[in-house]
């Protein structure tokens, strides 16, 4: 429960002021020379919001493994685009937790460092973290639970 809460939180304070700038964020996305201009303001807009639904998700405890999935899909891609501009000698801003400030204090491996932590985090919950507040399996039993409780009440009512 505790990675669960510490990815989260994380996500959840990396994301707002991507969602309350996407053109800055943009900016940074453009900055690592990976991407095609066309799909920069795309991913812009998206990430951000899978970072807050993905943290609220594991903080919550909803889809918490597929929350954790999705998270380390994207920590592996913030790993290796930093991963090929310290190869390039290209120095960046991350945008991790803010545009140009704080982030900057930190060298990119430390940044590194801090990702790959984050993605040992989310693996622990995808492994490790078996229960679950609120999956499919659980769902679809209990739409049927209701749905045999109705038509039984319905036969109970004929009779």
């Amino acid at each position: 429960m505790t990675a669960r809460w510490i990815l989260g939180v994380t996500f959840l304070l990396a994301c707002g002021h991507k969602i309350v700038n996407p053109a800055q964020f943009a900016k940074i996305i453009y900055g690592y020379y990976l991407f095609p201009g066309s799909t920069i303001n795309v991913i812009a807009i998206l990430v951000p919001f899978l970072e807050l639904f993905c943290g609220l998700a594991l903080i919550f405890g909803l889809f918490p493994r597929s929350a954790a999935l999705i998270l380390n899909g994207l920590l592996l891609a913030f790993i290796i685009a930093m991963s090929i501009n310290l190869i390039r000698g290209h120095e960046f801003d991350c945008g991790c937790f803010s545009f140009g400030g704080s982030d900057q204090a930190f060298s990119v491996v430390q940044l590194l460092v801090r990702d790959i932590v984050c993605f040992f985090l989310g693996l622990y919950v995808l492994l490790f973290d078996k229960r679950r507040k609120c999956c499919l399996k659980q769902t679809g039993s209990l739409l049927e639970n209701m749905g045999r409780d109705a038509c039984t009440r319905t036969t109970a009512n004929k009779t």
